[in-house]
């Protein structure tokens, strides 16, 4: 009998899955989405949400747990400064896990895993350029007719 089911082995031995773990939540905490298969996504959700609950902490402790595990300390400073504090209300369900169809060469189940509310934030991001590049074409035409008036 077995009682509840191990974790994802994904074909690999234990090193290789475990450095393919600790690069994936790497990958998502930095760029906030990541396209990969399902199972890899599956797997690999517990752990980020992990690392986002241990930034709601932000105790020296957590950090250190957190550095442990990524892998690079800029993947750490932006969990703990940034995601931490967009996350700082929320209970769980950090992430969300899209599916994309087949991938073209192997078919193989293709998804997309993100950070909730990081769509929002791009485009919060994107509506301030906007509005700077409209602002800065306001003013570059209003100073050639501004001069002609004078």
């Amino acid at each position: 009998m077995r009682h509840r089911f191990g974790n994802a082995k994904l074909k690999r031995d234990v090193g290789a899955r475990n450095s393919l773990f600790k690069n994936l939540t790497t990958s998502i905490i930095l760029e906030e989405r990541v396209t990969t298969t399902v199972p890899k996504a599956k797997a690999i959700q517990p752990m980020v949400e992990h690392m986002i609950t241990l930034a709601k902490r932000d105790t020296l402790h957590a950090r250190r747990q957190a550095a442990a595990f990524l892998m690079t300390p800029k993947s750490v400073q932006k969990l703990f400064d940034t995601l931490g504090a967009r996350f700082g209300q929320r209970t769980g369900g950090y992430t969300r896990i899209t599916r994309l169809g087949p991938r073209k060469g192997d078919g193989a189940e293709l998804a997309v895993i993100e950070l909730v509310g990081s769509e929002l934030v791009k485009r919060a991001e994107e509506r301030a350029k906007r509005k700077e590049a409209r602002l800065k074409a306001q003013q570059e035409g209003a100073e050639p007719e501004e001069s002609t008036e004078e």
